[in-house]
């Protein structure tokens, strides 16, 4: 058994969540240059350009890519020969929270209550999934999630008889219901399967994992590239102002689900879709 004292998590969090909000991470890097050069209208082109702009200012001040720095998501994998000491685990990830968007100067945008709709003051309290794995090491994921894109997010229980195609035209029907809105081009996370809560949670997670790389099933990775290739074919383009690249990349998640349905889940980013990882 491995002792974790609950302060190290909370730095960790704290660190995390200001850094995940300045800078892209290496995959979105990479996915971003590749769109550039593929971009073939002039206005998609400009586009890109001032997005470029925008992360090189927010590199070098250390300010937010984006003013909407997110309500704080988090992906928490627990080994099972951990024990936390000196506090609540759930509490050290909120006040790492706490600190990260207070320290950080970053945009407050969590309420209390749903209706009630007062600011909580410091973006907690974040939304936790926890999962207990081997190991005696903890990973935890930061993945903020600004709701330009979250509020494009769909869910569909489609029929089983729907099948692979079916999936494939609610995916780009929700692309194109979300057009200029999720601020494109967008990664765009999928999930397949499991219950009404489970496709949501896949699609989430779908979206940490790194672009390009695909999902090691040999189906699931044909449909990313399929969907991937009817989305850009939309023509929403960058910034929702027509051009080829509306998208860069569509990360799949699967699950075993019951005989009489199929769950999908589509949950879309933008181009920042702000991830970062450590292990304690």
């Amino acid at each position: 058994m491995r002792d974790i004292d609950v302060s190290l998590v909370t730095q960790t969090v704290r660190d995390m969540c200001i850094d995940v909000n300045h800078e892209l991470s290496p995959d979105m890097k990479e996915a971003f240059n590749a769109a550039c050069a593929k971009e073939e209208s002039e206005l998609g082109k400009q586009i890109f350009r001032q997005l470029q702009q925008n992360l090189d200012i927010a590199k070098t001040d250390k300010i937010p890519i984006c003013q909407d720095t997110g309500m704080a998501v988090f992906f928490v994998k627990v080994g099972q020969e951990v024990h936390f000491v000196g506090g609540d685990i759930t509490e050290a990830i909120n006040e790492g929270v706490r600190r990260g968007y207070t320290e950080g100067y970053l945009r407050k945008s969590v309420v209390g209550d749903p209706l009630i709709r007062k600011n909580t003051g410091d973006n907690t309290p974040a939304v936790i999934h926890y999962e207990i794995v081997p190991g005696d090491k903890v990973v935890i994921t930061c993945a903020p999630k600004g709701f330009g894109s979250e509020n494009m997010s769909r869910v569909f229980m489609l029929k089983p008889a729907d099948g692979e195609e079916g999936v494939k035209v609610a995916v780009v029907q929700a692309v194109k219901d979300a057009g200029p809105n999720a601020c494109p081009p967008m990664v765009v996370g999928v999930g397949i399967g499991g219950t009404f809560e489970k496709c949501a949670e896949m699609a989430k997670e779908a979206l940490t994992r790194p672009v390009g790389q695909h999902s090691d099933i040999e189906y699931v990775k044909a449909m990313e590239e399929e969907i991937l290739e009817r989305i850009n074919d939309t023509g929403i383009g960058p910034a929702g102002l027509g051009g080829r690249v509306t998208a860069l990349a569509v990360n799949i998640n699967t699950y075993a689900t019951h005989i009489a349905g199929l769950p999908v889940a589509v949950n879309i980013c933008c181009h920042v879709n702000r991830h970062i990882k450590a292990t304690i």
